[in-house]
C-alpha cells in the first residue's frame, strides 16, 4: 500500500472515530462512573466489535445487508432498542455522587463488573448494521485490486483498531478525569438524564434512518 494512500486513510478515519457517537458517549460515562483502569474493558469492547464488523464486510456480509431490505430494518430495530435501553438504563441509575466512599466501594463491588463494561462495548459496537455498510464502502476506496488484498485489509484494519483505541481511551480519561466534578447527586442526576437522552436519541436516529 502506498504511503500517500495509507495517509489519506488515516486522515479519513481519524475524523470519523473522533466524531463523538454512541461508543465515545459510552466510553466517556463508563471513565465517569468506574474510574479509567476498568473502563478500558469497554474501549477493548468496542474495538473487537468493530474489528468483527470489518471482517464480516469483507466477507460479503455488508453487501448482503446492502442488498436485503428486510435484514437491515430487523438488525436495525435490535440496535436502535438496545440504544434507548441503555438510555433508559441511565435514567434509572442512581445518582451516588462519584466521589463517596460508597460510590467506590459500589464500582469495586463484583468480579463480574469488568466483564460486563466490556460486553457493553462490544454490543453497542455491534448495535448499528450501517457500520457494516460503511466498512463495505470505505474499504475498497483504498485497496489496489492489483495487489494482494488481505495484506492491504490488514494494514486498513489494525490503523482502524490503533486510532479507535486511542481516541476511546482518549475519551474515558475524559470521563475519568470530570468525574471529580459529580460530587453531588444533583450534579450526577443531570449526568444520568444528559447521557440517557443522549442514547434515546441515537437510537430514535438510528430507528429512522435508512442505508
Amino acid at each position: 500500500m502506498a504511503l500517500a494512500v495509507w495517509l489519506t486513510y488515516l486522515g479519513v478515519i481519524a475524523a470519523l472515530i473522533l466524531f463523538p457517537g454512541p461508543s465515545a458517549l459510552l466510553c466517556m460515562s463508563h471513565g465517569l462512573r468506574y474510574g479509567r483502569r476498568r473502563a478500558l474493558a469497554t474501549v477493548v469492547g468496542g474495538a473487537l466489535a468493530a474489528l468483527v464488523l470489518m471482517t464480516l464486510s469483507s466477507l460479503g456480509l455488508g453487501a448482503i445487508l446492502a442488498t436485503s431490505e428486510t435484514a437491515f430494518i430487523v438488525l436495525k430495530a435490535v440496535g436502535a432498542a438496545y440504544l434507548i435501553y441503555l438510555g433508559v438504563q441511565a435514567w434509572r441509575t442512581p445518582a451516588e455522587p462519584m466521589a463517596t466512599p460508597a460510590a467506590t466501594r459500589k464500582v469495586m463491588a463484583g468480579i463480574h463488573a469488568t466483564r460486563r463494561l466490556f460486553i457493553k462495548g462490544l454490543t453497542i459496537g455491534l448495535s448499528n448494521p450501517k457500520d457494516l455498510l460503511f466498512f463495505a464502502a470505505l474499504f475498497p476506496n483504498f485497496i489496489d485490486p492489483g495487489q494482494p488484498q488481505w495484506s492491504q485489509f490488514v494494514i486498513l484494519a489494525l490503523t482502524w483498531l490503533v486510532v479507535d483505541l486511542a481516541a476511546m481511551t482518549t475519551y474515558v480519561c475524559v470521563g475519568s478525569t470530570v468525574s471529580r466534578w459529580f460530587g453531588t447527586r444533583r450534579r450526577v442526576k443531570l449526568f444520568n438524564r444528559a447521557s440517557g437522552s443522549l442514547f434515546v436519541a441515537a437510537g430514535g436516529a438510528l430507528a429512522s434512518s435508512h442505508r
